[in-house]
This record gives structure tokens, sequence and C-alpha cells, in this order.
């Protein structure tokens, strides 16, 4: 990688340095020496916060069995060990509840495709206990939501938002609706787009044609082609500010595969994704040492990417989540999602702030007749909003 693109690093700790050259696909043994021998005592506490807030305790727990365990306290080992094990029930529970619902949706003619989960384990990593998940994602076409809603609800699924849905706005403002079981305690995000800025990406048709199947799940599981899949990941990291290092870890994961990297150009140009694409391959290379080709440097090539990158350090190093943004990060989080977007994707941004939502009909409810009302009103609404926030207690 050229000088250019190098990222300062030095606001991370040794305890997240170690965590580092444990967690990824190419494991560093000389960085661990020479943090476990020359840089002074590993506060084990704070590195063991710091693997179960990464979700990365899988694989950080597999090298550690390999390494000499006298530069390992007994009791880092039996965490990482309780840690792993528990997961791998996790993902048997998942897996099975998995299959049941993807059988529901074949029968009941609704195509589904898994977006991360126990495939993306297998596809990635080769081995379901590898990863960590906390429900089940699950994209079907846009027509057919309403329909896969109804038969998440007959299997007992519930409904965890109860947000009202009068505004015809809902099915492109978000991106997904959650549900949770009462009994099993899983919990599913039914998705319609992959990502919930509105941007250019892929239909579902294109999405299906690509799919690829599970190997080791059931028939019916399928989920994105490679080079989509790739598409998906850089995306979802990069809105979330990659604050959980098992996102990168996944980029890390694939890179290492056969991709097609004409066609990862061709999907990240036609919709206005190379920065992001950019951001991810150089925050992986920069983090796990991911090797970074010649076919990849056309996304890794450009300034815009190299500032994401070094943007993103700063919702990593203090093992902090963006739900909800903490208030000293809230302004900073808001410039760097806008920063992601290219100039069309920002005036799309820009033009859609305008369109109601069901915020403005709470504000000032409406009959049906008049809701045509609330887009000149929106803006007026909007400051009334921003008043009563300012002056609430």
């Amino acid at each position: 990688m050229n000088k250019t693109s190098k990222l300062d690093l030095s606001v991370f700790s040794k305890e997240f340095m170690l965590m580092l050259s444990f967690a990824g696909a190419d494991p560093d043994p000389e960085l661990q020496e020479s943090l476990l021998q020359n840089a002074g005592p590993v506060d084990w506490e704070k590195f063991i916060q710091l693997v179960r807030h990464h979700r990365v305790y899988p694989t950080v727990y597999l090298q550690t069995k390999r390494m000499d365990r006298q530069w390992l306290p007994a009791e880092v080992v039996d965490a990482l060990q309780h840690d792993y094990t528990g997961n791998v029930f996790k993902m048997l529970h998942l897996t099975a509840e998995m299959n049941k619902v993807c059988a529901l949706f074949h029968e009941e003619h609704v195509r589904s495709l898994m977006l991360k989960g126990p495939v993306l384990s297998e596809i990635l990593y080769g081995d379901l206990s590898l990863r960590t998940c906390k429900d089940l994602d699950i994209l079907v076409p846009l027509q057919d939501v309403e329909k896969a809603e109804q038969l998440l609800l007959q299997s007992g699924f519930v409904l965890d938002s109860d947000e009202v849905r009068v505004l015809s706005d809902w099915k492109w403002r978000v991106h997904h609706i959650s549900y949770t079981h009462p009994d099993s305690k899983i919990q599913i995000e039914l998705h319609w787009r992959l990502n919930p800025d509105k941007g250019k990406e892929p239909s579902f048709d294109e999405l299906w044609e690509r799919r690829r199947a599970s190997s080791q799940a059931g028939p019916f599981a399928y989920t994105l082609g490679n080079e989509d899949l790739f598409f998906f990941l850089a995306l979802h990291g990069a809105r979330h500010g990659w604050f959980r290092l098992r996102w990168l870890a996944d980029i890390d994961h694939m890179v290492r595969q056969e991709l097609d990297w004409s066609n990862v150009l061709r999907i990240m140009m036609r919709h206005d994704s190379i920065q992001v694409g950019g951001q991810a391959l150089l925050l992986a290379a920069e983090l796990f040492h991911t090797p970074i080709t010649m076919e990849m440097k056309p996304l890794t090539a450009g300034l815009h990417s190299s500032r994401l990158a070094q943007g993103a350090i700063v919702f990593m190093k203090d093992m902090i989540t963006l739900s909800p943004v903490p208030k000293d990060l809230d302004i900073y989080y808001r410039k760097y999602l806008f920063s992601l977007r290219s100039m069309p994707q920002k005036w799309y941004l820009i033009v859609s702030l305008m369109y109601p939502n069901n915020r403005d009909l709470e504000t000032l409810p409406l009959p049906k007749q008049l809701h045509l009302l609330y887009f000149p009103l929106r803006p007026f609404l909007w400051c009334w909003r921003r008043m009563r926030q300012q002056t609430s207690p």
C-alpha cells in the first residue's frame, strides 16, 4: 500500500492491538510476542472487554489455544472458552430457526435471502462456531413484505416496535422491521432493502439471480453472491462506523477468498459506492494485514476512501455503540454518515428530507384527506420539534 493511505493507529491501546493480532485470518505472532514481552503489563480485564465488545472471541479463543500459555493467564483463557462455547449453542439455535423460517417462506412462495447470520459464518469462516450473531436478517422482495410479516406473526413472532404506519413513507424511509419470538427470544429483522439510506443498490431480482446456496444449512437457505456480499458488508460496516471489529474481520476473510474484482468494481461504481469499498479495504489492510492486489487498487486509490478510513477510527477505539449514538459523537457521526455518500446521494438525501413522515403526523394530526398539507408544512413542523427538544428539561 502506498504511504498516502497509511492510517494513524496511535490512538489504539496495547490491549486493542493484542486483540487485533489474534482476530484476523492471518494472526501476527511477532506482534503478539512483542506486546506480551516488551510493552509492559497487559490489562487483561480490558482485553476481555474489548474482545467481547468487538464480538471476536471465537477466533481469538482458537488462536490463544495455539500459543504458549505462559503468556496468557488461565482466567483469560477460561473466559474466552466460556464465550466460545456459549456462541456454539447460540449459532446452532439460530441455524435451526433460520432453516424453519426459510422453509416456511419457500412453501408460501416468498423468495428470501439471508444476510449475515449462520450462512455468513459458513461461507467466510467454514464453521458456524467461528462468528457471532445476534439475530437473523432476511431480505425479501418489497412486494412480499406484508405477506412475510404475516407469516412471522402467525409463527409466534411479535413486532418489536409499535410505530403507527399511517403515511406511505415507511417502506422507503426504513429498510427493515424487527420481530422477536417471546419463547425462543430469537430476533428476526425483515429487510426489503440492503441499506436504509435510499441510495442506489441492486434490485432484489438481480440479487436473486446471483444468489448462493448454503451447503451446510437447510435446502432453502440462500444468501448473496460473493460480489454482492462484499458490497453489502462494506456498506453495512461503513454505516455503523465499523465500531465492531467483527464486521472488518468479515471483510478480511472475504478478500482472502476468490472474488471477481472487476465485477465488484462494476457493482460499486454502478451504485456510487467506490469510496465505501475503498474504506473497507484500507481498514482491513491496516488492521488485519489483508492483502491488497492490483485488481483492488481502483477501489483504494482515492483520497476519499483514505479519509473515510481514518474517520472511522474514532468509532473503534473506545468500545462505543451507535444505538443510541453517544451525545459527544452525535454531530461527528452525522457528518461522517454524510461524508460516506457520493454527490448524487447527498442531493437525493437533501430532497428526501422534505418528504413527510410519521413524526409530522404525531406533531400535527390531520385527517387523511388533508395529508398533502404535510409537504408544505414539513419545514415548520421540523422547526417546531427542534424548539421543543431544546426547551425540554
